[in-house]
């Protein structure tokens, strides 16, 4: 087969994203969100936000990252962040299963170096890959902020929960970091999310649109 006729199936593959659904809604709520929209939107965060990445950070490959990171999901399906240990053991071994069939449709030496992007989104060791990992973390945060709460509310996540996830977006854009603390303020100051057991000193409300008050 000839490289062009392989990268050629892997895009048509590759358009089956388009149905595997997230548990997050649109900022509408007309219907979930599908994961290919996901990619696409932390895509455009990457972007945008760009000033917010650690200096230096190669924005082009940060991009890759976030629009091939969920390929996997076309075989694996998408998983509640929240989910149990076990259940995120189980998908790991899927999306790795998924990651081995997917990047080899394409010819060798590119399905070589897309893979090792996927890798290196999912060992988050790079400026790169921490940036990446912060957006992914960041982007279902500020969709449940503008949905009165969103996957928090329907599977009744608490703040603590949220707050582990928050030390992966400080790692990767303290900025970001910081905001993601702004808002999980703002969504116990709503009644979003309870209250953490213990309080953070660093919570501060911050104002998001739609919902919020101006930083105190």
């Amino acid at each position: 087969m000839e490289p062009l006729e392989r990268q050629v199936g892997f895009l048509l593959e590759a358009d089956r994203l388009k149905t595997v659904l997230r548990q997050s809604t649109l900022t509408d709520r007309s219907r979930r969100e599908n994961s290919a929209e996901h990619s696409w939107h932390l895509a455009l965060m990457a972007l945008v936000l760009a000033e917010h990445a650690p200096p230096g950070t190669d924005l082009g490959r940060v991009m890759a990252m976030v629009v091939l990171h969920d390929l996997v999901e076309i075989d694996a399906g998408d998983l509640f962040v929240y989910a149990a240990p076990a259940a995120q053991a189980r998908q790991e071994a899927a999306e790795r299963a998924a990651a081995d069939r997917l990047f080899a449709l394409l010819p060798p030496g590119q399905a070589s170096s897309l893979r090792a992007m996927w890798e290196e989104f999912e060992e988050r060791v790079t400026a790169e890959a921490k940036f990446a990992r912060a957006l992914d973390r960041l982007q279902p945060m500020l969709i449940n902020m503008v949905t009165e709460g969103g996957t928090w509310a329907a599977h009744g996540v608490t703040a603590d929960q949220v707050l582990v996830r928050v030390a992966l977006i400080e790692d990767g854009s303290p900025s970001l970091g910081a905001y993601a603390r702004g808002m999980i303020a703002s969504a116990i100051d709503h009644g979003i999310l309870a209250p953490p057991r213990r309080r953070d000193p660093d919570l501060s409300p911050i104002c998001v649109t739609g919902i919020g008050t101006e930083r105190t």
